[in-house]
Parts: structure tokens; sequence; C-alpha cells
């Protein structure tokens, strides 16, 4: 099955530095695409490249199908409850900025609160920073327990009656942890608090239900989900979109403009989508949710475990290992430091060896200022990995550390 699924994506196939296969193991920053993802974009550019919702000609009309049948898939992807409560955006960032910014100015006050907690990307921390310092709401964060993951019960003690957004990842990019957040969406509903889900990084790794979950907003980008980038979903709740006002002005997204009567705009989810969007992302993004919707999730979560399995198993090995999150159920990544060892020096000498991985803080400084370290490596698997490149890894650490001893 690996080797079917490893033939799709052609990148996978280049030697870096020369002479060195490469071992690509930064799947959580981004992941490869099929062949039928990079030949849906070139598609339309080659026969469909036109604008949407505008022209009245043929290839308007086709480029609109593609656009539309696009957000169709993310609906289904999703189980949402009707497409229209799929908004097109740059990606998870954008669509959190989108939330912050057109619900929050709307919902918050002075001395409400926004709940987040330690491990977020710093795009689900900025965002509500920003928004916070022009309502006067406050964030509150929640702190990382001892177990790794923020339960319901971790949670409850910092919920108040000012509470009005919970916004909070489903997967830690940087631990690998899963948090409950159906558990935590279905409260914050009988409490009447407004709550994001940020899946960038689950959306890859589990089936998700909106619905099921009970969130009022769901994002995720397209390039971590062997899509393009450029391009991400926003998810959210047709009462609550209908009820907030644009992000941006421009075409597309009005209804009638009048230089002495005001202007109307569109209903969602046009009404957030100014100008011309990203077209042949949306096709890409199309043929990504196409291709891998012929995976069973399942199997890909079983096959996943497993090389994160050999992953933990064969790093324990190492002399001096810190594994973040240790103890904790890591999903498709693993996030280490090595005792004497920069995680920048290791992310080198890997390199040189063909082992793409990531270094650094990885968007999560509060995180990493929690577990008390500056930077740390993190090599994330995808369903193309095999348990060979773990090993071969798990070598090349071995064989870094003895370079610097």
């Amino acid at each position: 099955m690996t080797d079917e699924i490893r033939s799709q994506f052609p990148l996978l196939t280049r030697m870096v530095h020369t002479t060195r296969p490469l071992v690509y193991l930064d799947n959580a920053a981004t992941t490869q695409k099929p062949r039928a993802v990079i030949e849906a974009i070139e598609k339309y550019y080659l026969l469909y490249n036109s604008n949407v919702h505008r022209g009245a000609h043929a290839i308007a009309a086709e480029a609109t199908t593609i656009y539309e049948q696009a957000r169709i898939r993310a609906a289904m992807l999703l189980h949402a409850a009707l497409p229209e409560e799929i908004v097109f955006t740059r990606g998870t960032t954008e669509s959190i900025n989108l939330v912050a910014e057109s619900w929050g100015r709307t919902h918050l006050k002075h001395g409400d609160e926004i709940l987040i907690t330690e491990m977020e990307h710093h795009a689900n921390i900025v965002p509500w920073q920003l928004i916070a310092q022009r309502t006067g709401a406050v964030v509150v964060a929640v702190p990382i327990p001892e177990s790794h993951v923020i339960t319901l019960d971790v949670l409850e003690p910092y919920v108040t009656e000012r509470t009005k957004m919970i916004a909070i990842t489903q997967m830690s990019n940087t631990l690998g942890v899963v948090n409950p957040v159906r558990d935590i969406c279905q409260y914050a509903r009988s409490r009447a608090i407004t709550t994001l889900v940020d899946g960038a990084q689950a959306i890859l790794h589990t089936k998700v239900n909106v619905c099921d979950i009970g969130c009022d907003f769901y994002v995720f980008s397209a390039h971590k989900l062997y899509g393009p980038t450029g391009i991400g979903v926003l998810y959210g709740r047709y009462d609550q979109l209908n009820e907030m006002p644009p992000y941006q002005g421009g075409g597309a997204m009005i209804e009638s403009v009048s230089l002495t009567n005001g202007t109307t705009y569109q209903k969602p989810p046009l009404r957030f989508e100014a100008g011309t969007p990203n077209i042949a992302g949306a096709a890409g993004l199309r043929a990504a949710l196409e291709w891998f919707g012929t995976m069973k999730m399942r199997d890909i979560h079983k096959y996943e475990q497993r090389l994160v399995k050999r992953l933990v198993d064969g790093l324990e090995t190492v002399p001096g290992i810190n594994i973040l999150g240790a103890g904790a159920s890591h999903t498709a990544l693993v996030s280490f430091t090595i005792q004497g060892m920069h995680s920048y020096d290791l992310g080198i000498l890997l390199d040189e060896q063909g082992f793409a991985i990531r270094t650094g803080h990885h968007c999560t400084m509060p995180l990493l200022q929690h577990y008390g370290v500056e930077s740390v490596a993190r090599a994330s698997v995808a369903l193309y990995n095999t348990p060979e490149e773990i090993n071969l890894f798990i070598e090349a650490v071995h064989r870094s550390l003895r370079m610097l001893q």
C-alpha cells in the first residue's frame, strides 16, 4: 500500500545535496502533494482560467463550478450541515483572524474573556490578543497539565461568567496530543459560550464531524491535507456567520453599492470572500479532498500510530533524549531535545544526510516556555512514510550525536 501511495508523490523521489535520497519528516509543517492535486491545478490554468461568480461566458461558469464543488467537498469532509457554512480563506491563520475580527468586534466588550490554552499555535493566540486590545476583552490561557492534554476537567476551572469564546487546538503541532474538543464544545454550548477549534493538525489524522463536535467554528489549511498552499477553510455555523459583518470589503462580497444609500452585502459565505479568490487553490483542494477521500481514516490512523511508536521507541535509545509530552499518546509527530545539542545543529546535520525535519519554536513559544526549552526538533509522519525511513532516521540521529562528541 505504501509503495503505491508513494509513487503518487513526485517530490519523494528526488535527491538533496546531490546524492542524498530525501526522507521527508516535516509533514506537520506541510504535506507533499500527489499528482492528482498538481494536475488539477495545471488543468485549471490550461482549460478553465477565469474569474468566478461574475462572467457570463462558458469558462467563467466552468471555473465557478470547480470553485463551488470544492466548497461542497469541504462541507462533506467536515460533515457540515450546509455548503454555505464553508468560507474559503488563505489558510488557518486568516480563518482565525476573520473570526476574531468579525465575530469579536460585534460580541466582545470590556472585561469579557477569551479562553485559550498554553499549547496554542501563535495563530490561535495573536489574533485574540489583537481583538482584546481593541475591545477591552482579556485573553486567559489554561496551563498545560501534567497529562499534557487539555481535558474538560483541566479547562473548566478557568471558565467564568465573563467567558465569551473558547479557542482551542484539536491537536498540538508541537506535542502531538489530541484534546477532547467534543467534550469542551458541548460544555461550552450548554453555557452559551462560542467555540473555535483549530484543526490544522488534526484534519489529516482524525475524522472530523463538526456537528458532532458541536463547535461554532472549525478551521484548517489545505496544504496540511495534501492540498496546495494559499487556501484554507473556515467552517462556521450558519447562524453565526449570518450575523457577522464582513471581514474585508471589495468585489463579489456585495449585494449592492451606492455612494448615497450605502452598501448591502451578500449572504454567507460570499460575504467573507472579497475580491478574486484562489480559484486554482480551490481546484487543488477539491482534488486533494477527493484523493484523500479514497483512504480509510481508521487505516491511516493505525498505520501512522505504528510509525510514531517506532519513532518514539527509537528516540528513547538516544543518550540525553528528552521527548516533550513524554508518556502522552503522540499522534503523527514527536518533538524532542538532546542534552548538549542545539536543535538547529541537529537539523543541519540531519539535512546533510537527507532528512527533512523541523527545528525551532514551531510558533508555540508559550508551550516551549512551559517546558523550559527554547528550541526543539520535530519529526512528523504522513501516510507515505515507511518504517524503513524511521529506522534510517534513528540511525541518523545517533550518527549526528557522535559527530559532535
